[in-house]
């Protein structure tokens, strides 16, 4: 008996230890969850300040934290003064700043020659249409039609006519020994070469040497002036255009228009053109197939053509002088 009391006694004092240190350690841990989280910095206050605006995570252990809590605030106002200023750092862009957004014009390159260059091109694709729809047809209808020998003897009779008025501005330029040769031409094709049909001139050494008022001009000094292109006439200059009006007046066949039928000087006029047309075909589609640009083609030809027949007899002086 005595020792069943003993054994009772013994199984309390036990228990009652056990249950005084299970109390004692969940005192303890809730006593340091306390301590934690009093040192930390409240989460919510972080998450809705203004001054960051910085998104809050909330973590496994379930405190918040601020994603973006080492960033240093920076009030639009200062962005957009920084902006203005140029000196916000990382807010330079990587390429050239152009105002109002827009990109640099493209610098325009204008050739000295050719001031007028739009207005030009303008009329130099005009003259191709008229070309296309009006005068190659007509050619090569003509020569189409026209046998060879015929055309040939044509294109001899306006030859010759031509061999006046290079007379004329042989003499002008002070050239007598050319001015004699374009006369004895026309003197010996007018007479043993049948009015001209036949270019007996040619074959017996008397070369043919073209010349016009504007090359006139250009011989004594007066300046090319800029390039022009003329309507339904084609490539000229400033001082060309105005020669060109004098070769027109000067030509035999508008002189002998006076004359003759009012009905004959357009036909014979129309003939002329349409012969002249006529033989540009050969050379065209060489040019179309050699330029790849057609209207600097045709300028850069035609200037250094005019050139190099103004100054025959040596360079001039400066390369601007024409």
């Amino acid at each position: 008996m005595a020792h069943s009391i003993r054994s009772c006694a013994l199984s309390v004092l036990l228990l009652g230890i056990f249950l005084g240190g299970c109390a004692t350690t969940s005192q303890t841990r809730s006593t340091g969850l306390e301590t934690e989280t009093a040192g930390a910095p409240p989460s919510s206050a972080a998450a809705t300040s203004p001054d960051t605006h910085a998104p809050a995570v909330e973590t496994a252990d379930g405190v918040e934290e601020s994603v973006e809590a080492a960033a240093t605030p920076v009030t639009p106002v200062s962005v957009a003064a920084a902006k203005e200023a140029g000196d916000a750092p990382g807010e330079r862009p990587a390429g050239p700043v152009f105002r109002n957004s827009e990109p640099p014009a493209t610098p325009v390159y204008v050739d000295e020659r050719d001031p007028w260059e739009p207005v030009n091109r303008k009329i130099f694709a005009f003259n191709e249409s008229v070309d296309d729809y009006v005068f190659k047809p007509v050619a090569r209808s003509y020569r189409w039609i026209v046998p060879d020998p015929v055309e040939m003897a044509v294109g001899n009779v306006f030859s010759n006519l031509g061999d006046l008025p290079n007379t004329v501005n042989n003499l002008l330029q002070l050239r007598f020994d050319r001015a004699l040769t374009s006369s004895m031409r026309f003197v010996v094709n007018s007479t043993f070469g049948l009015a001209g049909l036949v270019d007996l001139a040619s074959d017996i050494g008397l070369e043919k040497r073209d010349a016009d008022f504007g090359q006139t001009m250009g011989h004594h000094g007066v300046a090319s002036g800029p390039y022009l292109v003329l309507p339904f006439l084609g490539p000229s200059t400033a001082r060309d255009a105005g020669g060109r009006m004098l070769d027109i007046a000067s030509d035999p066949v508008f002189i002998g228009s006076f004359f003759v039928a009012p009905f004959i000087g357009p036909i014979v006029g129309s003939v002329k053109l349409t012969d002249k047309r006529a033989g540009l075909l050969k050379s065209e589609k060489t040019l179309d197939e050699a330029a790849l640009d057609k209207y600097e083609f045709v300028r850069d030809a035609y200037l250094q053509q005019r050139r190099s027949l103004i100054h025959e007899d040596g360079p001039p002086p400066t390369d601007s002088e024409e």
